[in-house]
């Protein structure tokens, strides 16, 4: 017996790999997966394979994954992704665990879920929430529309969709688990400036063990998209992004500061008063 598969309705229209090309892959998915416990939707530009009930796996392919893309798209980004990509969804901790090794020969680093470029794959442990799916989400849209997007913005945009839902038909991020740890670095005095953050390389910006890179970044696109300034800002850094390839001046221009030191003092005051329950 082969997984069941089905095609999300709003997939129909959207541009691209055409049906034929859908069609394939699923046939070459079939091929790969596990058992017959699996249930595969093709959800545009994405095919997702869970082991969950199958009304579960439509249910996220069409909730989470289709709607995720509809707002993305809209928001951000114009082209899909070249490849088509799979989305893994593993119902649990030891599913998710036993599968990464099989399937993609790797202990996973994060008990979430993550993003491997070299397996077109987006592989999580659904169990933990669909944050974290949107999340990744994010990464082979950015890549695909603003390849030299540094790190910091990169992880910063999609962090935001950590948690987020629906507000007037826009995707809306909202505030997260990463508030606390940077309330308490801001409080420390230890954070860095928002010059050092767009100059990180990603080396240095995923080196931060402690997080504080990725909350900095989140809550700076959290405060862009209070002040209606995100897409703005998403726009005008990919146009300006052969001169400014870090985004600083950019986000001075967007802001409409020249003193940085002063609006990072207004912001931290206003991180400070951020709650989250």
């Amino acid at each position: 017996m082969l997984a069941s598969f089905s095609l999300c309705p709003a997939a129909e229209n959207v541009r691209g790999h055409t049906a034929a090309d859908y069609e394939r892959h699923v046939t070459q998915l079939k091929k790969k997966v596990p058992d017959d416990g699996f249930t595969i939707v093709v959800a545009r530009p994405f095919v997702v394979i869970g082991d969950d009930s199958p009304e579960e796996v439509e249910h996220r392919a069409k909730q989470t994954v289709q709607w995720a893309v509809e707002k993305l798209k809209k928001a951000y980004f114009p082209k899909d992704p070249a490849e088509i990509l799979d989305i893994w969804l593993f119902k649990d901790k030891k599913s998710y665990e036993e599968h990464a090794q099989r399937l993609f020969h790797s202990k996973p680093d994060t008990p979430y879920g993550y993003y491997s470029h070299a397996d077109r794959a987006l592989v999580m442990n659904i169990a933990t929430g669909g944050g974290t799916l949107v999340h990744e989400i994010v990464h082979p849209f950015m890549a695909a529309n603003f390849p030299q997007c540094p790190a910091w913005f990169n992880e910063g945009l999609a962090s935001l969709y950590e948690h987020c839902g629906e507000e007037d038909g826009e995707i809306h991020g909202y505030p997260n688990w990463r508030l606390p740890g940077l309330q308490k670095t801001i409080r420390q005095k230890k954070l860095s400036s928002f010059r050092a953050l767009c100059s990180t390389t990603s080396d240095e910006f995923y080196d931060d063990d402690r997080g504080t890179n990725y909350a900095q970044a989140r809550y700076l696109c959290y405060y862009l998209q209070e002040q209606g300034l995100l897409g703005k800002f998403y726009r005008r850094f990919y146009a300006q992004r052969k001169t400014d390839p870090g985004g600083y001046k950019t986000l001075q221009e967007v802001l409409g500061r020249t003193d940085m030191r002063k609006f990072q003092t207004e912001w931290e005051a206003y991180v400070l008063k951020l709650r989250f329950e």
